[in-house]
């Protein structure tokens, strides 16, 4: 195994952290940060949003480190340290929405391989959660799973989602696929929007936090979308959204300042998820891991307390 660059002064994790290049089917390069814990009695695989990076999760990871749990972070395909999609590095773009199960494959392959504790539980944040919910479709070998403002649906404007819709589905064919979305620049979202009236968290320590980690190491930022993406996401959303929910047990946070997914879709899927619980919590916004304490230690206590029933 590889070792890939982690860059421990920036995200506060536990001890022991330690990062790897993986090397998905297609041949792109990814990276994952292992987080043991002794004598673990599981391991959970965070499955991290858009525009973010495996030092992210340092804060929480401590917390289910010491519950007795490894995690095991991915940096997606095109974001973090792992392989750029397009030219412009600061471009979020995915060639298809499927690739992503490439990367959960080799995420997979990498805790075989390395032995690590059983059995496995998913944690999904925002674009994770779609991710993670596909892959749930597709056999995720996990015990239980845990979702986190979970993006499967966009909070789009009523009348801008024809729009979206039209610009994400003809765009890639008349050469706009690697174009950034209207409204959006490269630049990341942390980097330039003041704490008051952002979209993330309620919580300024954590929000200054997250400024630190893209102002040490700029090359773990990402900007917008690409309009491909847009419609590749578009497409995946509306297709998990018509499949039956998983036969897996399930815990979701929502807060009720959400802005950035669709907290209709996450009632909707919540309603049809068997043995599934959805928490809202009260002025909470999209960041629900690294909300005020409030937020994040109930969604920790009740996320670790399903993973241990579900041993």
């Amino acid at each position: 195994m590889n070792a890939a660059p982690y860059f421990e002064d920036v995200a506060d994790g536990p001890e022991g952290g330690a990062a790897y290049w993986l090397t998905c089917e297609d041949g792109v390069r990814m990276r994952v940060v292992h987080w043991p814990a002794k004598d673990a009695k599981g391991t959970i695989l965070m499955f991290c949003g858009r525009t973010e990076y495996a030092e992210k999760y340092g804060l929480p990871a401590r917390e289910y480190v010491k519950a007795g749990y490894n995690m095991v972070t991915v940096d997606w395909r095109g974001q973090g340290l792992a392989d750029r999609l397009a030219d412009d590095r600061g471009l979020g773009h995915v060639g298809k929405f499927q690739d992503y199960q490439l990367d959960v494959d080799a995420v997979v392959a990498f805790v075989r391989a390395e032995g690590l504790a059983q059995p496995l539980f998913l944690i999904g944040h925002s674009m994770g959660g779609c991710i993670g919910l596909r892959a749930l479709h597709n056999h995720l070998p996990v015990n239980a799973a845990a979702f986190s403002a979970p993006m499967w649906g966009v909070a789009i404007a009523q009348p801008l989602r024809a729009g979206a819709w039209v610009l994400g589905t003809v765009g890639p064919y008349i050469g706009l696929g690697k174009m950034v979305s209207p409204g959006r620049d490269t630049t990341n979202y942390v980097e330039v929007q003041e704490f008051d009236g952002n979209e993330l968290t309620c919580d300024p320590e954590v929000f200054k936090y997250m400024r630190g980690q893209l102002a040490a190491h700029p090359d773990l930022g990402l900007g917008g979308p690409s309009i491909n993406w847009i419609g590749e996401a578009l497409y995946e959303m509306r297709a998990l959204h018509n499949m039956p929910s998983p036969n897996c047990p399930c815990y979701t946070g929502l807060g009720t300042a959400e802005t950035i997914v669709s907290p209709e879709r996450i009632h909707s899927r919540m309603e049809r998820w068997k043995g599934g619980e959805l928490d809202e919590f009260d002025g909470a916004k999209h960041e629900i891991m690294i909300e005020v304490p409030s937020v994040r230690d109930t969604f920790y206590a009740k996320s670790i307390a399903l993973f241990d029933a579900n041993i």
